[in-house]
């Protein structure tokens, strides 16, 4: 005798709401934007105080609310930063950023399509070693690097930052430009050499162009990275003439341990340079973050 089956008791799902113009209307997720707003007020409040302190004279500093505006706002904060040497400061660390960040990537390009142009046994052991590289970190090297230093005669000179600044950008550099020369279609090398084109004009012609937005990616994260550094401008230099701007911050917060606004004026005039680099290079740095991985 047949059976038949009970009726589902399964209510349908209702249907997704529907706008006028016949696409699905999404959900306002409140409690994420709850957050967001929250989180952008952690980070929006304390650069707000950093600059308006600026802007204050010490003594209303010390008598008023940190987060009022300043009553009688002035420039004598930043007059009295850029009388105390700060132009030789950042003078200094845009010769060592810039002596790094080009080399640095001028190199690591080259041994990139090398690596993935020419294969062979000895570029694979090449390419390892540069991974290898990216297993060191500078705490763990400081010692060796301040003997060769000494060795070399380059002690307390703006070049015993650029050459250890290098050896230590390139690795991560070879790494990310390597993916990306990857991802480069293996029939537009193809195309270029049977147009005659030789490996180095195939490089700088068809690779380099490509890789533009992993260049532009490495060369601000190298930048900010010597730009920021500390522990080498310490190890490695003493004269006054030759600090950078991360050391002359210290030595400001020194002089100037009382006069918070002569202190916050120096952090902002050393961050510019970086805010300026990032609004200039944002598209192509986003475009480097997200690509060149895909393979």
């Amino acid at each position: 005798m047949a059976t038949t089956a009970p009726p589902s008791t399964r209510r349908p799902a209702p249907p997704a709401p529907v706008a006028a113009g016949g696409g699905r209307v999404r959900e306002r997720n409140w409690l994420g934007g709850l957050f967001g707003w929250l989180w952008l007020a952690v980070i929006i409040v304390p650069v707000y105080w950093l600059v308006i302190t600026t802007f204050k004279p010490q003594a209303e500093y010390f008598a008023s609310n940190p987060l009022a505006p300043p009553t009688s706002p002035t420039l004598g904060a930043y007059r009295q930063v850029l009388e105390s040497d700060f132009l030789r400061y950042f003078l200094n660390s845009v010769i060592v950023t810039g002596g790094t960040v080009a080399p640095a990537v001028l190199m690591s390009f080259m041994a990139a399509f090398a690596i993935v142009r020419g294969g062979g046994r000895f570029l694979r052991g090449v390419n390892a070693l540069f991974l290898m590289g990216l297993a060191i970190p500078l705490q763990a090297t400081i010692i060796p690097v301040y003997l060769i230093i000494i060795r070399l005669e380059l002690y307390d000179t703006l070049m015993a930052l650029i050459l250890p600044s290098i050896a230590f950008a390139v690795p991560l550099t070879v790494l990310i430009l390597t993916n990306f020369i990857r991802d480069v279609p293996n029939e537009l090398f193809e195309s270029m050499r049977l147009d005659g084109c030789s490996e180095w004009s195939t490089a700088w012609r068809l690779a380099f162009p490509l890789t533009r937005p992993a260049i532009v990616t490495v060369s601000i994260y190298n930048g900010l990275q010597v730009w920021n550094s500390f522990l080498l401008p310490l190890v490695l230099t003493q004269s006054p003439d030759k600090r950078v701007l991360p050391l002359a911050l210290s030595a400001f917060q020194g002089q100037y341990q009382v006069n918070v606004p002569a202190t916050l004026a120096a952090v902002v005039l050393s961050t510019l340079p970086v805010l300026v680099l990032y609004v200039i290079g944002r598209r192509q740095l986003v475009a480097g973050l997200t690509a060149g991985f895909s393979k």
